[in-house]
Parts: structure tokens; sequence; C-alpha cells
């Protein structure tokens, strides 16, 4: 197959999972292909853990899921060294960290020493434990999915964790046809169970490097670099993106145009995945009078390409 059929063939096999959220099915996959991790915001029951498994599934993933909880300890993610008897040694036993897609399952009810554990293992892709540094599979992909702060029994992510995540998304409430489906009995659920694997790790490593290869022209280059600035003029937002962030932008974006069926990134590429990509990494000015994603859409809105 094609670049583009091995992309068409992973979104419509998630669509069919996740029917009636096809921008947030899209989202994802440019996620995963970027080579980022994805926070998914929302109350619970929406389906963000159907996506992860079907997402896991359709891709031939290990998939791991890990439910957090304010008893959680860092060990219980990253595993622990057992005493053996008959092997006369320290054997170590993995924790859930060693999958390939990870579901960090309400992330913000962990406490913040355990919301802390994930970040060498997402930033740094291994993890070190009792002074032994461990390599985790490839690919690595995290999605963490966190419940809104006002709700009880939450930690409010850091920023140094929060920008560790490529893209934050939401979810919703499902469409009246495709609620209609879960009332009437269709279980996504067992839908899942028995999705079949339509490419392999080999075959995402084949697009995560086509990413790599997609053409960023000079003024699109101009385009982004304005929109950043915009950030840090401290006209929208009390801090604007840092370099590291520009970078995970960048990366967005070829893979947003990838997804698109081309091998350039447009402006339409930068301003589809802008909001979900920086408006978890900054604060609105206290008048502005809207949210983040608001005032990164009022932003795009007044630059314009040069």
């Amino acid at each position: 197959m094609s670049v583009a059929q091995k992309i068409q063939s992973v979104l419509g096999q998630l669509n069919m999972v996740m029917a009636g959220k096809p921008l947030q099915v899209q989202d994802s996959v440019v996620c995963l292909l970027a080579g980022g991790h994805l926070l998914i915001e929302d109350v619970p029951g929406v389906g963000k853990t159907t996506l992860a498994h079907a997402l896991a599934r359709t891709l031939g993933l290990a998939f791991s899921r890990v439910q957090f909880t304010a008893d959680l300890m860092p060990s219980d993610l990253s595993g622990v060294s057992v005493y053996d008897r008959g092997q006369e040694r320290f054997v170590f036993h993995p924790g859930p960290v060693f999958a390939q897609v990870l579901l960090a399952d309400e992330i913000n009810r962990a406490s913040p020493k355990t919301q802390s554990a994930l970040l060498e293992a997402m930033e740094e892709q291994q993890v070190s434990v009792e002074g032994e540094t461990r390599p985790l599979p490839q690919p690595f992909f995290v999605i963490a999915t966190q419940n809104p702060h006002d709700q009880l029994g939450t930690y409010q992510l850091p920023e140094s964790q929060l920008d560790r995540f490529l893209m934050r998304i939401s979810l919703g409430y499902p469409e009246r046809a495709a609620e209609r489906e879960l009332l009437a009995g269709s279980g996504r659920r067992d839908m899942v169970e028995h999705l079949p694997a339509v490419l392999n790790a080999a075959d995402l490593a084949e697009l995560q490097a086509a990413v790599a290869r997609v053409h960023v022209a000079e003024p699109l280059l101009d385009y982004v670099q304005d929109l950043v600035a915009a950030t840090r003029s401290g006209r929208w937002f009390l801090q604007g993106l840092s370099p590291r962030a520009a970078i995970a932008l960048m990366r967005a974006a070829r893979a947003q145009a990838l997804v698109a069926g081309r091998d350039y990134v447009a402006p339409d590429d930068v301003q589809a995945i802008l909001p979900q990509c920086v408006a978890h990494r900054m604060i609105p000015v206290s008048d502005a009078g809207r949210g983040a994603v608001e005032q990164v859409r009022a932003m795009i809105d007044e630059i314009e390409l040069r």
C-alpha cells in the first residue's frame, strides 16, 4: 500500500469505532505520526479509553492501561526488581509503561510525584529503575486522559508535564445519530476487541519517516515564526511558546500535511493543528475574556501569511 492508502485504512477503521468524531480521530493519528504524545481532556464516559484501545489494535501495537489514583506509586508504572530464590538474584518485573501504547487514564487523579514519573519515559523513551536505564519499546505513544480541573480529587498538571504532550484534544458528547446507535445496543467495546490490525509497527515507522520528509517552504517558516512571535508579544498570552514547542508544532504540521495527502506543508495545515498543539501550553491574558483555544483562533485570524 502507498502512504496515503495506509493512512486512510487507519482512519477508516478508527472512524467506524468513533462514529461522529472524524476530527478527533485525525488529530490522534497526526499526533502519533509526529512522534508526540496525546492528552485528552473531557468528562468521564465519552470514549477516551475506546479511542486509545482502538488505535493500538488498528496498528497492531502492544497496549497497556493504567488507572491513575491517589495511591499510585512511580514503581507501579516502571516496575520493580524482586528477588528470585531459584535464580539467586533480583529479577526485574517491568511495569505497564513497557508498552507501545500506554493509556494513562485520569492522569490528574494521581499525585504530582507519580505524574512526574512519566516525564523521563515521555521525553527520553526510557526509564531508570534502581540505577539501571532501560529503553522502552518502539514506538512509544502515551495517551493520557484527564478530568476537568473543577472535579473532586484532581491535581492540576504542571507546565513541565503539559509541555511533554504534543497535542491536547477533547472528544465532547456524541452526535445524536452516533448516540442513538449506542443506546440501541451497538457496543463499541465489543467492536474494539475484534478489530483487525491494518498496519504494524514497521508500517508506522515508515509513516513517521515520511513525515520527516514533508517539505516546508521558506514563506511557511516565516508564517510559523510570526505566529510564535505573536504568542510571545504579551498581547495574547502571559507566556509565549518555547523553541521546543515551536519545533513540536512543525512536526505536527508536517504530519497533518501527510494525512491530508500532501508532501508539503500549507498554511491550512498549521492553522488546523495550532489550537490543539499550543493552547494547553499557554495562559491567556487576564482581560482576554476568552479561553486559550479561542484566543489561539483569534490570533490566527490576525496573523497573515507574508
